[in-house]
């Protein structure tokens, strides 16, 4: 899992291996409290891919929605 702190959010990367591959999905928070999450955004080869989808997902959301 990655994360950062962003425009007064945390921004997490989830990677989540299937058949060979890393799911990827994201999430939202502020104060520790859960604000959005992705679901399944697409699958990638290594983990640092996919964990890097969902943070870059978490950031376009907080764009579009503060």
């Amino acid at each position: 899992m990655a994360q950062e702190q962003y425009r007064g959010y945390g921004l997490w990367g989830h990677a989540v291996p299937e058949a060979g591959r890393y799911v990827a999905s994201g999430t939202v928070t502020r104060d520790d409290v859960l604000i959005q999450t992705s679901g399944r955004l697409d699958m990638f080869w290594t983990e640092d891919e996919a964990r890097t989808a969902g943070i870059e997902w978490a950031r376009a959301w907080v764009d579009g929605n503060s």
